[in-house]
């Protein structure tokens, strides 16, 4: 298997991993710009990009996502409850679902909170062992913070949200799995991130002071500390809807 993490200066991380033995590859929150360096690195390890996928509906900056898809002649993949709102077609992520990428395998695990639309991806390669390896958490969890809870909708339900899918989808797994964010410190999709872009769940249970909460603490606390909304937001939504330039 092979993985790697791509950083921008804004905090951004995106992701591209997959199996090389059988030449599959999966490109994750692809940050617009960046679309040739994804065609590079696949080209150099012989691989085809399989599925290009986005976390959530990103509000912070432009998704190069669907641009890449095309590119390579990919499905770009978002979660199901995107197809009403997006003007291009994509493969609709279920909750549960697993796609197959030679010996790699990336289970759907959908977490509403951050945005209503948030996936996380688990990460398994059956050449290592039957057990996940890592956890892409988009937005939904970070190291030592979570994700901002109003893009979605009022942020007290959002972050009501947000505690159950950490508690009943995130919490709930292996403490050894590595974890891998969307961001790390520099964004705006949260408040409080580390500088460092991985973590354990392990170490993220006995630190992240969110996951150490009660429900109504949690809502209370991070709807209190809320950052700025990103500049252009509205316009950054749109254009990732493709509904603007």
């Amino acid at each position: 298997m092979f993985f790697q993490q791509r950083g921008g200066a804004d905090g951004t991380q995106s992701y591209f991993y997959g199996c090389g033995g059988k030449g599959f590859a999966v490109a994750v929150d692809v940050v617009a710009g960046d679309e040739d360096w994804f065609v590079r690195q696949a080209e150099q390890k012989g691989v085809r990009i399989s599925y290009v996928i986005d976390t959530h509906l990103h509000a912070d900056h432009l998704s190069g996502g669907r641009q890449l898809a095309q590119q390579v002649e990919a499905p770009y993949c978002m979660h199901e409850s995107d197809q009403d709102q997006v003007s291009f077609p994509i493969h609709a992520l279920h909750d549960g679902e697993v796609l197959e990428t030679g010996n790699v395998h990336t289970q759907i695990l959908h977490t509403p909170g951050h945005t209503r639309d948030s996936v996380c991806l688990l990460v398994t390669d059956r050449r290592r062992g039957p057990e996940p390896w890592f956890l892409l958490t988009g937005d939904t969890l970070f190291v030592g913070a979570v994700g901002r809870p109003d893009l979605g909708g009022t942020p007290e339900e959002m972050a009501a949200l947000l505690y159950e899918s950490l508690q009943k989808k995130i919490l709930p797994l292996a403490d050894t799995l590595e974890i891998y964010p969307g961001h790390a410190a520099g964004s705006v999709c949260g408040a409080g991130l580390s500088g460092k872009a991985s973590s354990t769940l392990a170490f993220e249970k006995r630190w992240d002071p969110y996951l150490q909460m009660d429900r109504a603490t949690f809502v209370r606390e991070l709807v209190a500390s809320i950052p700025p909304r990103p500049a252009q937001m509205d316009q950054i939504v749109a254009a990732n809807l493709g509904r603007g330039a």
